[in-house]
C-alpha cells in the first residue's frame, strides 16, 4: 500500500478508476434503455456536505481534479444548499456549503441485482445460491471445474468474484491476491416525511455518511471498520448513523423501525478493483471493488464479458489485471534502490 502513497500513483490510480466507473456508468444507461430495468433510480446527482469552512476551502482545491477530468460540479454556499435539497433549509445553521456533482446518479443496488438476476434467468442463466463451493481443481495448469457438495463443475472459463472472500479461496493455487476487507454499515428507514428528507443522495463530509433517498425509504450508509470477516452488528455504529440522519433530515423517516446492516467491502491498495486474467488461461478475476462497487459493476461485467470471450474491450484493461502488482512491486523496488544509493 506505501508504493500508492505517491502523488504519481495517486494520479495514475485516478485515472484508472475513473476510466472504469465512466465506462460503468455508460454500460449502466444502455442496459436502463435496452431493459428498463427499475431500481428506484434517481438522477439528480449527489451532494456533499461541508460544517467546517476548512472542508469547504479543501473542496475548492479538489475542483482542479475535477476540472482536470472534465466533470461537471457546483460548489454551493450555505443559502444555496436548499435549491439543490430543499429539506436541507431546517440544518442550515449546521452546514457552511457543499459540493453537488449535477452527473451523479443513485438507486438501490440491492433492487438492481435481484432484477438484473431476473432478466438473466430470462435469457437461460442458471443460478445456484446457498451452495458452498469448496475450491477449484487443477488440471494440467488450467481450471478443470468447481467443487460444489459431492458434485464437480466443469466449464470452458471460470470467473472468481467472491469480494473480500477471493484472496482466500484463490490461495490453495498459489494466486496472491490483495484483497482485503473493509466493514461498512447501513441503516434502512422507513421514510415517513417526503417533504423533511433528501430528494437524492448527500454526503456528510465530517462523518462519512451517505444519505440516499429511494421511493419510501431512505438508506443512510459508511465507515470504514478494520475488522477482518466480523460481521456482528455494532450499537455504536447504528448510533452514528441514527445521529448523522435525523441531525440533517429531522422528522424524514421512523429511525426506531430501521433495517440495520453490515457488508465487506473488497478493498486493494490502490483502490482500483481487479479485473482480467491470471496465470491459469481460463480463471479469471472480478474483484476488490471497495466502496465502489456498483458505481463499477456494470462496465466491469462488460469487461469480463469480452476478456473471457476474446474480444477486444471497449477501454484499456491491461492495467486493471492482477500482473499490475508485479509491476507496481518492482517500481517500489527501484525506488528503495534509488533512494539508498543517493
Amino acid at each position: 500500500m506505501l508504493a500508492n502513497c505517491t502523488a504519481g500513483r495517486y494520479a495514475v490510480n485516478k485515472e484508472r478508476m475513473l476510466r472504469l466507473a465512466e465506462y460503468s456508468r455508460d454500460c449502466l444507461r444502455e442496459l436502463r434503455d435496452e431493459t428498463a430495468i427499475q431500481y428506484e433510480q434517481r438522477t439528480q446527482g449527489t451532494l456533499q456536505l461541508f460544517r467546517t469552512e476548512a472542508q469547504m476551502q479543501a473542496a475548492r482545491r479538489d475542483m482542479a481534479v475535477l476540472e482536470d477530468v472534465g466533470v461537471p460540479y457546483e460548489l454551493l454556499d450555505r443559502n444555496r444548499l436548499p435549491v439543490a435539497e430543499p429539506a436541507l433549509a431546517r440544518s442550515l445553521n449546521k452546514l457552511v456549503g457543499g459540493l453537488r456533482l449535477p452527473n451523479d446518479e443513485t438507486g438501490d443496488c440491492r433492487r438492481f441485482t435481484r432484477a438484473l438476476a431476473e432478466l438473466a434467468r430470462g435469457m437461460g442463466v442458471q443460478f445456484r445460491f446457498n451452495q458452498a463451493v469448496d475450491g477449484l481443481v487443477v488440471e494440467n495448469g488450467r481450471i478443470g471445474g468447481v467443487r460444489v457438495a459431492d458434485e464437480l463443475l466443469r466449464a470452458d472459463a471460470y470467473v472468481a468474484a467472491f469480494g473480500s472472500y477471493t484472496r482466500d479461496f484463490l490461495a490453495p493455487l498459489g494466486l496472491d491476491l490483495p484483497v482485503y476487507p473493509v466493514k461498512g454499515y447501513s441503516l434502512t428507514i422507513p421514510m415517513t416525511d417526503a417533504a423533511a428528507a433528501p430528494v437524492s443522495t448527500v454526503l456528510d463530509e465530517t462523518y462519512k455518511i451517505a444519505i440516499t433517498r429511494f421511493d419510501e425509504r431512505i438508506r443512510v450508509g459508511g465507515m470504514a471498520e478494520l475488522a477482518g470477516f466480523d460481521l456482528r452488528l455494532k450499537p455504536q455504529r447504528r448510533a452514528t448513523l441514527e445521529m448523522v440522519v435525523q441531525d440533517l433530515f429531522p422528522g424524514a423517516g421512523d429511525v426506531a423501525g430501521a433495517e440495520f446492516w453490515t457488508g465487506l467491502r473488497p478493498m486493494t491498495p490502490d483502490s482500483t478493483p481487479i479485473v482480467g486474467p491470471t496465470r491459469y488461461d481460463n480463471l479469471f478475476l472480478n474483484t476488490g471493488h471497495g466502496t465502489l462497487g456498483w458505481t463499477m459493476s456494470c462496465g466491469s461485467g462488460r469487461l469480463m464479458a469480452d476478456i473471457v470471450m476474446g474480444c477486444q474491450p471497449a477501454i484499456r484493461a491491461d492495467d486493471l489485471a492482477i500482473s499490475r502488482y508485479q509491476r507496481t512491486a518492482r517500481a517500489a523496488g527501484d525506488l528503495r534502490l534509488g533512494q539508498n544509493g543517493a
